[in-house]
Parts: C-alpha cells; structure tokens; sequence
C-alpha cells in the first residue's frame, strides 16, 4: 500500500513548492495537502491520478 504521506512530501521536494503551490496544482485546499501529508487523510482517486502522472514525470516510484 503506497503511504501518501511520505510520498507527497517527497513530491513536494523534488518538484519545490509549498503546500499552497502544490495544492493549487492538484485543484485542492492547502489544508487538504497538508492532511495528506499529516497521515488523517488519504488522496481521493482524482488526487491520486494526478499524483501518480507528476510521480512519473519526476522520476518518483509510488511503490517505494
């Protein structure tokens, strides 16, 4: 199971940008980028879609 919280912080840094600047990006609140990322939520489908397309593009394995 991916752990979302690790990943998106890793996400985050490969790509430098604020919880703001990446939630703007993804179509969501700051406050969601930061419950992701505080482990009290997960990404919905949508989210994790285009999570997985700048993983991708990042060179970031989802699976680590």
């Amino acid at each position: 199971m991916t752990d979302y919280s690790t990943l998106i912080k890793k996400l985050r840094a490969r790509m430098l940008l604020s919880q703001q600047e990446f939630s703007e990006i993804l179509g969501v609140s700051f406050a969601t980028v930061n419950r992701w990322e505080n482990g009290h939520h997960s990404p919905t489908y949508k989210a994790r879609r285009k999570i997985a397309s700048l993983c991708k593009k990042y060179h970031i394995d989802i699976e680590e």
